[in-house]
């Protein structure tokens, strides 16, 4: 449960970079929300992280713009009753947003020409249409 968090093969976040904070959940739970911390927020300081290479921090940066605040992502789980639990999915979340935040981009789409028999299945399309409009106009209109 603590240590550090794998986020890729060769990416690991040290336990020391991640800061936990723990609160009342809100919701229906009776006493039980009422009295305990069950609340788990996970935060990781993206922008002044030394586990993170230059390259992976400006992508991740990038990616993540709308998330951060002062370069720190944060995740929150309350969902379950239980804080082992929101513990564990508070990690999994930032788990799989700091994976997809690092991801490499996708290659670029290479740019082809239409066929030729897709150009002809689009003319006979639009030539079927406008012979369509064309017998529904009143003898009058010609």
């Amino acid at each position: 449960m603590p240590g550090p968090l794998q986020v890729t093969s060769r990416l690991t976040v040290p336990e020391s970079e991640l800061s936990w904070r723990f609160s009342r959940s809100s919701g229906p739970g009776g006493q039980g929300v009422n009295t305990t911390d069950s609340r788990a927020e996970l935060s990781f300081d993206v922008a002044r992280s030394p586990s993170l290479p230059e390259h992976l921090r400006v992508r991740a940066l990038e990616r993540l713009a709308g998330r951060l605040v002062d370069g720190t992502v944060t995740v929150a789980a309350s969902e379950q009753r239980s804080q082992l639990q929101n513990r564990e999915a508070a990690e999994a979340r930032l788990t799989q947003l700091l994976r997809e935040a690092v991801a490499p981009p996708p290659p670029r789409r290479r740019a082809t020409k239409p066929t030729k028999g897709s150009k002809e299945r689009r003319l006979e399309g639009k030539r079927q249409r406008s012979e369509l409009k064309r017998t529904r106009r009143s003898q009058s209109e010609e």
